[in-house]
Protein backbone atom coordinates (compact mmCIF):
# COMPACT_ATOMS: atom_id res chain seq x y z
CA UNK A 1 0.00 0.00 0.00
CA UNK A 2 1.39 3.16 -0.86
CA UNK A 3 1.22 6.28 1.15
CA UNK A 4 -1.23 9.01 0.20
CA UNK A 5 2.05 11.41 0.34
CA UNK A 6 -0.26 14.62 -1.41
CA UNK A 7 -3.10 14.40 1.57
CA UNK A 8 -2.27 17.68 3.44
CA UNK A 9 -4.43 20.00 5.86
CA UNK A 10 -4.53 23.21 3.16
CA UNK A 11 -6.91 22.47 -0.36
CA UNK A 12 -5.00 24.12 -2.44
CA UNK A 13 -1.86 27.01 -2.75
CA UNK A 14 -2.49 30.14 -5.01
CA UNK A 15 -0.22 30.25 -7.33
CA UNK A 16 2.01 32.80 -9.21
CA UNK A 17 1.78 35.11 -6.35
CA UNK A 18 -2.06 35.78 -7.21
CA UNK A 19 -4.07 36.69 -4.07
CA UNK A 20 -5.99 33.80 -2.97
CA UNK A 21 -7.93 35.72 -0.53
CA UNK A 22 -10.83 36.46 -3.04
CA UNK A 23 -13.60 34.13 -2.49
CA UNK A 24 -15.76 32.17 -4.97
CA UNK A 25 -18.61 34.74 -5.88
CA UNK A 26 -17.62 37.05 -3.05
CA UNK A 27 -18.38 34.72 -0.32
CA UNK A 28 -16.48 33.74 2.72
CA UNK A 29 -14.53 30.84 3.65
CA UNK A 30 -15.70 27.82 3.00
CA UNK A 31 -15.69 24.48 5.44
CA UNK A 32 -14.67 26.32 8.89
CA UNK A 33 -11.25 25.37 9.01
CA UNK A 34 -11.13 23.80 5.74
CA UNK A 35 -10.50 27.68 4.18
CA UNK A 36 -11.01 26.47 0.47
CA UNK A 37 -10.63 30.45 -0.87
CA UNK A 38 -11.23 30.42 -4.76
CA UNK A 39 -10.42 33.54 -6.65
CA UNK A 40 -13.14 34.98 -8.56
CA UNK A 41 -12.50 33.47 -12.21
CA UNK A 42 -10.91 36.02 -14.89
CA UNK A 43 -12.72 35.28 -18.43
CA UNK A 44 -10.35 34.52 -21.23
CA UNK A 45 -7.54 34.33 -18.45
CA UNK A 46 -7.34 30.56 -17.54
CA UNK A 47 -7.23 29.63 -21.00
CA UNK A 48 -3.10 31.18 -20.56
CA UNK A 49 -2.58 28.84 -17.55
CA UNK A 50 -1.08 25.70 -17.60
CA UNK A 51 -1.02 23.62 -14.14
CA UNK A 52 1.57 21.26 -15.08
CA UNK A 53 4.33 24.19 -15.77
CA UNK A 54 3.17 25.51 -12.61
CA UNK A 55 4.38 22.44 -10.38
CA UNK A 56 7.58 22.92 -8.43
CA UNK A 57 8.20 19.41 -7.09
CA UNK A 58 11.77 18.72 -5.43
CA UNK A 59 12.10 15.67 -6.70
CA UNK A 60 9.75 15.01 -9.72
CA UNK A 61 9.28 11.39 -10.32
CA UNK A 62 9.42 9.30 -14.00
CA UNK A 63 6.86 7.78 -15.84
CA UNK A 64 8.48 4.10 -15.28
CA UNK A 65 9.01 5.31 -11.37
CA UNK A 66 5.27 6.08 -11.58
CA UNK A 67 4.35 3.09 -12.84
CA UNK A 68 6.05 1.13 -10.12
CA UNK A 69 4.45 3.32 -7.65
CA UNK A 70 0.99 2.53 -9.00
CA UNK A 71 1.76 -1.24 -9.25
CA UNK A 72 2.85 -1.12 -5.47
CA UNK A 73 -0.37 0.37 -4.46
CA UNK A 74 -2.27 -2.15 -6.18
CA UNK A 75 -0.62 -5.12 -5.35
CA UNK A 76 -0.83 -6.64 -1.39
CA UNK A 77 -3.19 -8.50 0.44
CA UNK A 78 -6.00 -7.74 -2.16
CA UNK A 79 -4.42 -9.69 -4.73
CA UNK A 80 -4.19 -12.36 -2.46
CA UNK A 81 -7.56 -12.65 -1.47
CA UNK A 82 -8.03 -12.91 -5.27
CA UNK A 83 -8.61 -16.92 -5.43
CA UNK A 84 -11.39 -16.35 -2.75
CA UNK A 85 -13.01 -14.09 -4.45
CA UNK A 86 -13.24 -16.40 -7.80
CA UNK A 87 -14.60 -18.93 -4.98
CA UNK A 88 -17.57 -16.55 -4.72
CA UNK A 89 -18.49 -15.37 -8.20
CA UNK A 90 -16.87 -18.81 -10.16
CA UNK A 91 -14.21 -18.68 -12.84
CA UNK A 92 -16.07 -18.18 -15.75
CA UNK A 93 -17.88 -14.83 -14.05
CA UNK A 94 -14.89 -13.53 -12.07
CA UNK A 95 -12.54 -13.29 -14.83
CA UNK A 96 -15.21 -11.14 -16.71
CA UNK A 97 -16.57 -9.39 -13.55
CA UNK A 98 -12.48 -8.36 -12.66
CA UNK A 99 -11.96 -7.00 -15.86
CA UNK A 100 -15.06 -5.24 -16.23
CA UNK A 101 -14.80 -3.33 -12.64
CA UNK A 102 -11.27 -2.70 -14.11
CA UNK A 103 -12.30 -0.97 -17.18
CA UNK A 104 -14.76 1.53 -14.61
CA UNK A 105 -12.36 1.88 -11.95
CA UNK A 106 -9.74 2.88 -14.58
CA UNK A 107 -12.55 5.32 -16.41
CA UNK A 108 -13.43 6.90 -13.42
CA UNK A 109 -9.72 7.31 -12.18
CA UNK A 110 -9.93 9.30 -15.52
CA UNK A 111 -12.59 11.56 -15.41
CA UNK A 112 -10.86 12.37 -12.09
CA UNK A 113 -7.71 13.33 -13.63
CA UNK A 114 -9.11 15.58 -16.68
CA UNK A 115 -11.35 17.36 -14.00
CA UNK A 116 -8.21 17.72 -11.28
CA UNK A 117 -6.24 19.31 -14.27
CA UNK A 118 -9.52 21.41 -15.80
CA UNK A 119 -10.50 23.26 -12.25
CA UNK A 120 -6.79 24.01 -11.47
CA UNK A 121 -6.51 25.84 -15.22
CA UNK A 122 -9.98 27.41 -14.35
CA UNK A 123 -8.79 28.12 -10.67
CA UNK A 124 -4.98 29.28 -11.59
CA UNK A 125 -3.38 26.47 -8.94
CA UNK A 126 -0.89 23.77 -9.63
CA UNK A 127 -2.33 21.00 -8.07
CA UNK A 128 -5.64 19.94 -6.20
CA UNK A 129 -5.67 17.03 -3.59
CA UNK A 130 -9.05 14.90 -3.88
CA UNK A 131 -10.83 16.72 -0.89
CA UNK A 132 -10.24 19.55 -2.65
CA UNK A 133 -10.98 18.54 -5.91
CA UNK A 134 -14.29 17.63 -4.94
CA UNK A 135 -14.97 20.89 -3.16
CA UNK A 136 -14.08 22.77 -6.06
CA UNK A 137 -16.46 21.07 -8.44
CA UNK A 138 -19.44 21.56 -6.54
CA UNK A 139 -18.69 25.01 -6.51
CA UNK A 140 -18.62 24.73 -10.08
CA UNK A 141 -21.58 22.74 -10.65
CA UNK A 142 -25.29 23.30 -10.27
CA UNK A 143 -26.74 25.86 -7.62
CA UNK A 144 -28.32 22.76 -5.32
CA UNK A 145 -25.12 21.14 -4.14
CA UNK A 146 -23.45 24.03 -3.74
CA UNK A 147 -24.43 24.36 0.03
CA UNK A 148 -22.80 20.79 0.20
CA UNK A 149 -19.58 22.02 -0.69
CA UNK A 150 -19.03 23.16 2.98
CA UNK A 151 -18.93 19.57 4.35
CA UNK A 152 -17.61 17.47 1.47
CA UNK A 153 -14.29 17.52 2.40
CA UNK A 154 -15.26 16.13 5.93
CA UNK A 155 -17.09 13.23 3.56
CA UNK A 156 -14.09 12.24 1.82
CA UNK A 157 -11.77 12.69 4.78
CA UNK A 158 -14.27 10.20 6.83
CA UNK A 159 -14.31 7.77 3.62
CA UNK A 160 -10.66 7.98 3.74
CA UNK A 161 -10.02 7.47 7.30
CA UNK A 162 -12.22 4.30 7.53
CA UNK A 163 -10.71 2.73 4.50
CA UNK A 164 -7.29 3.17 5.52
CA UNK A 165 -8.09 2.25 8.92
CA UNK A 166 -9.96 -0.77 7.53
CA UNK A 167 -7.04 -1.54 5.65
CA UNK A 168 -4.84 -1.44 8.74
CA UNK A 169 -7.63 -3.79 10.17
CA UNK A 170 -6.65 -6.37 7.30
CA UNK A 171 -3.14 -6.22 7.84
CA UNK A 172 -3.57 -7.30 11.63
CA UNK A 173 -5.36 -10.54 10.43
CA UNK A 174 -2.83 -10.95 7.86
CA UNK A 175 -0.02 -10.81 9.93
CA UNK A 176 -1.53 -12.90 12.92
CA UNK A 177 -2.97 -15.53 10.80
CA UNK A 178 0.03 -16.34 8.87
CA UNK A 179 2.28 -16.73 12.19
CA UNK A 180 -0.49 -18.67 13.60
CA UNK A 181 -0.41 -20.98 10.47
CA UNK A 182 3.25 -21.16 11.02
CA UNK A 183 3.04 -21.48 15.12
CA UNK A 184 0.40 -23.92 15.19
CA UNK A 185 2.25 -26.57 12.97
CA UNK A 186 5.63 -26.26 14.85
CA UNK A 187 4.07 -26.22 18.25
CA UNK A 188 1.22 -28.64 17.22
CA UNK A 189 -1.44 -26.67 18.95
CA UNK A 190 -4.43 -24.66 17.26
CA UNK A 191 -3.86 -21.12 19.27
CA UNK A 192 -6.77 -18.61 18.70
CA UNK A 193 -5.89 -16.21 16.34
CA UNK A 194 -6.34 -13.06 18.95
CA UNK A 195 -3.33 -14.43 21.08
CA UNK A 196 -1.16 -13.66 18.07
CA UNK A 197 -2.58 -10.29 17.37
CA UNK A 198 -1.95 -9.43 21.00
CA UNK A 199 1.63 -11.09 20.33
CA UNK A 200 1.96 -8.05 17.37
CA UNK A 201 0.16 -5.23 19.44
CA UNK A 202 3.26 -3.87 20.63
CA UNK A 203 4.85 -3.56 17.23
CA UNK A 204 2.92 -2.48 15.70
CA UNK A 205 1.95 0.41 18.28
CA UNK A 206 6.14 0.94 18.02
CA UNK A 207 6.18 1.17 13.90
CA UNK A 208 3.35 4.01 14.09
CA UNK A 209 5.16 6.39 16.10
CA UNK A 210 8.04 6.75 13.89
CA UNK A 211 6.93 10.26 12.69
CA UNK A 212 9.22 10.85 9.54
CA UNK A 213 8.50 7.91 6.73
CA UNK A 214 11.89 8.51 5.29
CA UNK A 215 13.17 6.56 8.05
CA UNK A 216 11.11 3.30 7.10
CA UNK A 217 11.93 3.53 3.31
CA UNK A 218 14.66 1.12 3.65
CA UNK A 219 12.01 -1.72 4.94
CA UNK A 220 9.72 -0.62 2.40
CA UNK A 221 12.29 -1.30 -0.08
CA UNK A 222 12.99 -4.94 1.29
CA UNK A 223 9.33 -5.57 1.85
CA UNK A 224 9.07 -4.78 -1.82
CA UNK A 225 11.76 -7.09 -2.72
CA UNK A 226 10.21 -10.07 -0.35
CA UNK A 227 6.69 -9.70 -2.06
CA UNK A 228 7.93 -9.97 -5.52
CA UNK A 229 9.57 -13.07 -4.29
CA UNK A 230 6.98 -14.40 -2.47
CA UNK A 231 4.60 -14.00 -5.25
CA UNK A 232 6.73 -15.66 -7.20
CA UNK A 233 7.20 -18.89 -4.89
CA UNK A 234 3.46 -18.63 -4.60
CA UNK A 235 2.83 -19.13 -8.39
CA UNK A 236 4.90 -22.23 -7.81
CA UNK A 237 2.99 -23.83 -5.95
CA UNK A 238 0.00 -22.65 -8.14
CA UNK A 239 0.86 -24.18 -11.28
CA UNK A 240 2.84 -27.15 -9.53
CA UNK A 241 -0.01 -29.74 -9.66
CA UNK A 242 -1.76 -29.85 -13.29
CA UNK A 243 -4.38 -27.30 -13.49
CA UNK A 244 -8.22 -28.80 -13.72
CA UNK A 245 -11.78 -27.55 -13.80
CA UNK A 246 -13.20 -30.51 -12.58
CA UNK A 247 -15.51 -29.63 -9.26
CA UNK A 248 -14.93 -25.75 -10.12
CA UNK A 249 -17.94 -23.73 -10.83
CA UNK A 250 -17.85 -21.08 -13.66
CA UNK A 251 -20.70 -19.01 -12.12
CA UNK A 252 -21.28 -18.75 -8.36
CA UNK A 253 -23.95 -17.88 -6.25
CA UNK A 254 -25.70 -14.56 -6.89
CA UNK A 255 -26.06 -14.35 -3.20
CA UNK A 256 -22.25 -14.09 -3.10
CA UNK A 257 -21.63 -11.74 -5.54
CA UNK A 258 -21.32 -8.78 -3.85
CA UNK A 259 -18.70 -10.37 -1.41
CA UNK A 260 -16.56 -10.90 -5.10
CA UNK A 261 -17.25 -7.24 -5.49
CA UNK A 262 -16.18 -5.84 -2.73
CA UNK A 263 -13.03 -7.84 -2.69
CA UNK A 264 -11.84 -6.58 -6.56
CA UNK A 265 -12.62 -3.35 -5.73
CA UNK A 266 -10.49 -3.61 -2.11
CA UNK A 267 -7.80 -5.18 -4.48
CA UNK A 268 -7.87 -2.98 -7.42
CA UNK A 269 -8.45 0.54 -6.29
CA UNK A 270 -5.70 2.75 -5.29
CA UNK A 271 -7.44 6.24 -5.60
CA UNK A 272 -6.27 7.70 -2.53
CA UNK A 273 -2.73 7.86 -4.25
CA UNK A 274 -3.71 8.49 -7.71
CA UNK A 275 -3.67 12.62 -7.47
CA UNK A 276 -0.41 12.56 -5.57
CA UNK A 277 1.55 10.30 -7.79
CA UNK A 278 0.19 12.45 -10.83
CA UNK A 279 0.94 15.62 -8.96
CA UNK A 280 4.53 14.45 -8.74
CA UNK A 281 5.48 13.48 -11.82
CA UNK A 282 7.93 15.00 -14.20
CA UNK A 283 5.85 14.89 -17.05
CA UNK A 284 2.29 14.53 -15.89
CA UNK A 285 0.60 15.04 -19.21
CA UNK A 286 1.70 11.44 -19.72
CA UNK A 287 0.07 9.81 -16.52
CA UNK A 288 -3.51 9.85 -18.43
CA UNK A 289 -4.02 9.28 -22.57
CA UNK A 290 -4.46 6.04 -23.92
CA UNK A 291 -1.20 4.72 -23.77
CA UNK A 292 -0.38 6.47 -20.57
CA UNK A 293 1.17 5.52 -17.09
CA UNK A 294 -2.23 5.04 -16.02
CA UNK A 295 -3.41 2.23 -18.61
CA UNK A 296 -0.43 0.99 -18.92
CA UNK A 297 -0.40 -0.01 -14.98
CA UNK A 298 -4.01 -1.25 -14.87
CA UNK A 299 -3.72 -2.92 -17.74
CA UNK A 300 -0.62 -5.06 -15.78
CA UNK A 301 -2.65 -4.97 -12.78
CA UNK A 302 -6.21 -6.51 -14.34
CA UNK A 303 -3.98 -9.28 -16.04
CA UNK A 304 -1.89 -9.70 -12.91
CA UNK A 305 -5.28 -10.25 -10.55
CA UNK A 306 -7.38 -12.22 -13.06
CA UNK A 307 -4.47 -14.45 -13.26
CA UNK A 308 -3.93 -15.07 -9.54
CA UNK A 309 -7.82 -15.40 -8.96
CA UNK A 310 -8.62 -17.48 -11.89
CA UNK A 311 -5.60 -20.15 -11.15
CA UNK A 312 -5.83 -19.80 -7.64
CA UNK A 313 -9.09 -20.88 -7.85
CA UNK A 314 -8.48 -24.10 -9.99
CA UNK A 315 -6.25 -24.83 -8.04
CA UNK A 316 -7.92 -24.69 -4.30
CA UNK A 317 -12.00 -24.43 -5.21
CA UNK A 318 -13.95 -23.64 -2.38
CA UNK A 319 -11.25 -24.09 -0.32
CA UNK A 320 -9.49 -21.18 -1.05
CA UNK A 321 -9.04 -18.57 2.23
CA UNK A 322 -8.95 -15.36 2.30
CA UNK A 323 -4.93 -14.96 1.59
CA UNK A 324 -3.78 -17.63 -0.84
CA UNK A 325 -0.75 -17.92 1.86
CA UNK A 326 -3.03 -19.81 4.16
CA UNK A 327 -3.58 -22.11 1.41
CA UNK A 328 0.35 -23.00 1.29
CA UNK A 329 1.24 -26.56 2.53
CA UNK A 330 2.16 -26.38 6.49
CA UNK A 331 4.60 -29.10 5.78
CA UNK A 332 7.13 -27.56 3.62
CA UNK A 333 10.08 -25.35 4.88
CA UNK A 334 9.81 -22.99 1.48
CA UNK A 335 5.69 -22.16 2.22
CA UNK A 336 6.33 -21.62 5.69
CA UNK A 337 9.33 -19.36 4.80
CA UNK A 338 6.80 -17.61 2.44
CA UNK A 339 3.83 -17.30 4.73
CA UNK A 340 6.62 -15.68 7.25
CA UNK A 341 8.15 -13.13 4.87
CA UNK A 342 4.78 -11.75 3.73
CA UNK A 343 3.99 -11.32 7.72
CA UNK A 344 6.81 -9.07 7.97
CA UNK A 345 6.37 -6.70 4.94
CA UNK A 346 3.04 -6.59 5.69
CA UNK A 347 3.97 -5.36 8.96
CA UNK A 348 5.97 -2.67 8.01
CA UNK A 349 3.60 -1.81 5.65
CA UNK A 350 1.22 -1.04 8.71
CA UNK A 351 2.80 2.00 9.32
CA UNK A 352 2.83 2.97 5.48
CA UNK A 353 -0.90 2.47 5.80
CA UNK A 354 -1.86 3.88 8.82
CA UNK A 355 0.32 7.23 8.17
CA UNK A 356 -2.60 8.00 6.16
CA UNK A 357 -5.42 7.85 9.10
CA UNK A 358 -2.69 9.52 11.11
CA UNK A 359 -2.30 12.32 8.90
CA UNK A 360 -6.20 13.01 9.11
CA UNK A 361 -6.93 12.79 12.15
CA UNK A 362 -4.21 15.11 13.51
CA UNK A 363 -3.54 17.03 10.94
CA UNK A 364 -6.69 18.10 9.79
CA UNK A 365 -8.76 18.11 13.21
CA UNK A 366 -6.60 16.94 16.50
CA UNK A 367 -3.57 19.74 15.90
CA UNK A 368 -6.29 22.68 15.08
CA UNK A 369 -7.57 22.85 18.62
CA UNK A 370 -4.50 21.41 20.26
CA UNK A 371 -2.55 24.56 18.85
CA UNK A 372 1.21 25.18 20.02
CA UNK A 373 0.97 23.38 23.21
CA UNK A 374 3.85 22.21 24.88
CA UNK A 375 2.52 18.70 25.10
CA UNK A 376 1.07 18.44 21.03
CA UNK A 377 3.92 16.16 20.63
CA UNK A 378 2.73 13.76 23.34
CA UNK A 379 -0.91 14.19 22.08
CA UNK A 380 0.39 12.99 18.66
CA UNK A 381 1.77 9.71 19.82
CA UNK A 382 -1.52 9.27 21.78
CA UNK A 383 -3.69 9.72 18.88
CA UNK A 384 -1.10 7.39 16.65
CA UNK A 385 -1.68 4.84 19.84
CA UNK A 386 -5.46 5.00 19.40
CA UNK A 387 -5.41 4.51 16.13
CA UNK A 388 -3.88 1.22 15.92
CA UNK A 389 -5.56 0.14 18.90
CA UNK A 390 -8.62 0.73 17.00
CA UNK A 391 -7.64 -1.34 14.18
CA UNK A 392 -6.39 -3.93 17.00
CA UNK A 393 -9.71 -4.07 18.76
CA UNK A 394 -11.63 -3.98 15.24
CA UNK A 395 -9.75 -7.07 14.16
CA UNK A 396 -9.89 -8.70 17.55
CA UNK A 397 -13.79 -8.58 17.23
CA UNK A 398 -14.12 -9.91 13.38
CA UNK A 399 -10.86 -11.93 12.56
CA UNK A 400 -11.64 -12.66 8.95
CA UNK A 401 -9.96 -11.74 6.57
CA UNK A 402 -12.08 -11.95 3.50
CA UNK A 403 -14.95 -10.44 5.03
CA UNK A 404 -13.01 -7.30 6.09
CA UNK A 405 -11.40 -6.97 2.53
CA UNK A 406 -15.32 -7.09 0.67
CA UNK A 407 -16.23 -4.50 3.88
CA UNK A 408 -14.19 -1.76 3.24
CA UNK A 409 -13.92 -1.65 -0.39
CA UNK A 410 -17.42 -2.00 -0.95
CA UNK A 411 -18.03 0.27 1.57
CA UNK A 412 -15.27 2.91 0.51
CA UNK A 413 -13.95 2.45 -2.78
CA UNK A 414 -17.67 2.38 -4.32
CA UNK A 415 -17.65 5.91 -3.29
CA UNK A 416 -14.44 7.40 -3.28
CA UNK A 417 -13.71 4.82 -7.09
CA UNK A 418 -16.43 5.59 -8.64
CA UNK A 419 -19.36 7.77 -7.53
CA UNK A 420 -17.21 10.62 -6.53
CA UNK A 421 -15.29 10.84 -9.64
CA UNK A 422 -18.94 10.84 -11.78
CA UNK A 423 -20.35 13.69 -9.83
CA UNK A 424 -16.79 15.22 -10.13
CA UNK A 425 -17.23 15.43 -13.64
CA UNK A 426 -20.63 16.22 -13.81
CA UNK A 427 -19.85 19.41 -11.72
CA UNK A 428 -16.93 20.27 -13.33
CA UNK A 429 -18.47 20.50 -16.96
CA UNK A 430 -21.93 21.36 -15.75
CA UNK A 431 -21.85 24.94 -17.08
CA UNK A 432 -20.07 24.30 -20.08
CA UNK A 433 -21.35 21.00 -22.12
CA UNK A 434 -24.69 21.36 -23.91
CA UNK A 435 -27.38 19.78 -25.33
CA UNK A 436 -26.95 16.17 -26.34
CA UNK A 437 -23.29 16.17 -24.61
CA UNK A 438 -24.44 17.14 -21.66
CA UNK A 439 -27.65 14.99 -21.58
CA UNK A 440 -25.31 12.12 -22.52
CA UNK A 441 -22.59 13.35 -19.59
CA UNK A 442 -25.43 13.17 -16.90
CA UNK A 443 -26.86 9.99 -17.95
CA UNK A 444 -23.20 7.95 -17.99
CA UNK A 445 -22.40 9.70 -14.49
CA UNK A 446 -25.88 8.47 -13.39
CA UNK A 447 -25.48 5.01 -14.69
CA UNK A 448 -22.19 5.03 -12.63
CA UNK A 449 -23.25 6.47 -9.79
CA UNK A 450 -26.19 4.09 -9.50
CA UNK A 451 -23.92 1.09 -9.55
CA UNK A 452 -21.67 2.52 -7.19
CA UNK A 453 -24.50 3.00 -4.64
CA UNK A 454 -25.98 -0.14 -5.58
CA UNK A 455 -22.40 -1.65 -4.88
CA UNK A 456 -21.96 0.63 -1.77
CA UNK A 457 -24.92 -1.05 -0.35
CA UNK A 458 -25.14 -4.67 -1.20
CA UNK A 459 -21.42 -5.02 -1.27
CA UNK A 460 -21.67 -3.62 2.49
CA UNK A 461 -24.91 -5.27 4.04
CA UNK A 462 -24.04 -8.59 2.63
CA UNK A 463 -19.99 -8.34 4.28
CA UNK A 464 -22.00 -7.16 7.75
CA UNK A 465 -24.45 -9.65 7.66
CA UNK A 466 -22.15 -12.26 7.23
CA UNK A 467 -19.47 -10.30 9.37
CA UNK A 468 -22.20 -10.67 12.26
CA UNK A 469 -22.92 -14.17 11.72
CA UNK A 470 -19.03 -14.82 11.85
CA UNK A 471 -19.08 -13.01 15.24
CA UNK A 472 -21.99 -15.06 16.29
CA UNK A 473 -20.12 -18.13 16.00
CA UNK A 474 -17.65 -16.96 17.84
CA UNK A 475 -19.13 -16.27 20.81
Amino acid sequence: MTVDKGHTNTAFVADDGLNSKKAHHGTKNIANSFALEIQDKKPGLETDYNPYEHRHVEHPTTNNETLIHLLKGSLGTGILAMPNAFHHAGWLVGGVGTLLIGILCTYCIHLLIKAEFELCRRKRVPSLNYPAVTQTALLEGPEALKPLSGVIIHIINTFLLIYQLGTCCVYVVFVSSNIKAIADYYTENDTDVRIYMLIILLPLILINWVRNLKFLAPFSTLANFITLVSFGIILYYIFREPISFEGREAVGKVAEFPLFFGTVLFALEAIGVILPLENEMKTPKKFGGNFGVLNKAMLLIVTLYIGMGFFGYLNYGMDAKGSITLNLPEDEILAQCVKGMLAFAIYITHGLACYVAIDITWNDYMKKHIGDSPRATIYEYLVRTVLVLVTFLLAVAIPNLELFISLFGALCLSALGIAFPALIQTCTYWHETHGLAKAWMIVKNSVIGVIAVIGLVVGTSTSLKEIIQTFGDHE
